[in-house]
């Protein structure tokens, strides 16, 4: 595992856009898995104005989402479909058949994972899969619990998550407290795995999947045992982590 500690949001943003991008320059047909929330939208900025310039080509990329709400239909504006779209894939050129996402409106919960998990066979090995972190240490949607879960799966949303939600939800509307999300085993059998995190608020835990035991209650935690990990993040991210792993983790900015 490797630690770039940059100074604020903005560094983050531009960091991770640079580690994504050297991937599709040198792999224009790689398998990229995104990340929902608000820490990756600057990251889809920085690669859209690459895209824009005519340094970036996404036209043979493939994309698979980490997880999708149940019970939003793709056109609802806190759905992860629509904020995929908004955010990044109508300003750049994805092949709409290049993009995967879970179905928040299937009907049978299990048909859904098994199909979603198959689109996860069918693309091969994810080259570099993006993730944020939650304030609980969930990655996707993988809650704290007493087990991981390996495949896709649907997760009843902890408190704590449907709160940090609610402020995206209008007055009057129903906040899911259910969601479809790709599995850990899903998530570890990437090539490269690029976690971004920002914001004192986020110190505690990320001290916790850096520093403290693996153990599915901080699920990111088994991050720890993946042999490609970077982590990017701000200096108020990183001010609960002690020096010597600071020193130990951190890279030379590049």
């Amino acid at each position: 595992m490797k630690l770039y500690q940059v100074n604020d949001y903005q560094e983050m943003s531009r960091k991770a856009a640079n580690i994504i991008s050297a991937k599709i320059i040198l792999k224009p047909q790689c398998v990229i898995g995104l990340a929902t929330g608000s820490t990756p939208i600057g990251i889809y900025k920085q690669l859209i104005e690459w895209y824009k310039k005519g340094d970036l080509d996404f036209s043979e990329v493939k994309s698979i989402n980490l997880d999708e709400y149940k019970g939003l239909d793709e056109n609802h504006k806190q759905s992860y479909h629509y904020f995929m779209n908004k955010n990044f894939f109508y300003h750049v050129n994805f092949k709409k058949e290049n993009t995967n996402l879970p179905n928040g409106m299937a009907d049978n919960i299990d048909a859904e994972c098994d199909r979603y998990n198959q689109v996860i066979t069918n693309l091969g090995e994810i080259d570099l899969q993006l993730l944020g972190l939650g304030h609980n240490g969930h990655i996707g949607f993988n809650e704290p619990g007493e087990e991981y879960k390996n495949g896709t799966h649907c997760v009843a949303l902890s408190e704590s998550t449907i709160e940090a939600n609610s402020r995206l939800f209008e007055e009057g509307e129903v906040i899911p407290k259910y969601a479809f999300t790709m599995g850990i085993r899903s998530i570890l059998k990437a090539k490269k795995i690029l976690l971004v995190v920002s914001g004192k608020d986020k110190a505690d835990i990320l001290n916790q999947v850096l520093n403290g035991p693996v153990t599915p209650k901080v699920p990111a935690s088994i991050l720890q045992f993946h042999n490609d990990v970077t982590v990017v993040a701000d200096k108020g991210a990183c001010s609960k982590i002690n020096e010597d792993t600071l020193i130990s983790l951190r890279q030379e900015m590049i």
